[in-house]
């Protein structure tokens, strides 16, 4: 793990998502806890720090910036859990389907490294 991911961040995240889903009997904190630590390393591929001179503080604080992203992102990964792939579901007169895992992502640019 990044140990950047340590503290901040990712332990904010956790605490707000564990307590709005901690009432649910099937609530797995380790689960969540990979979601969360998967959505911030998505985030940041996704924004490609690389292409930057930025620190650790710096990603740190530019990631912060994409919280409610990070978030979204870890609840729907924990939410689909053990339904990967499916396009919709019925049961007992109830539908349900997903959006787009990708237009989680629409606010999330990369930075360019200009030559």
């Amino acid at each position: 793990m990044d140990k950047t991911l340590k503290v901040g961040l990712q332990e904010e995240l956790i605490a707000e998502l564990t307590t709005e889903l901690s009432k649910d009997p099937a609530f797995d904190a380790e689960l969540l806890k990979a979601k969360v630590i998967g959505a911030i390393r998505e985030v940041k591929r996704r924004r490609n720090y690389s292409a930057t001179s930025y620190n650790d503080k710096q990603i740190q604080e530019d990631l912060y910036d994409f919280y409610s992203v990070i978030r979204d992102v870890s609840l729907y990964d924990y939410n689909t859990i053990g339904a990967q792939g499916q396009k919709s579901h019925n049961e007992n007169s109830v539908s349900r389907s997903w959006v787009d895992r990708e237009d989680l992502f629409k606010s999330v640019f990369a930075f360019v490294k200009v030559i």
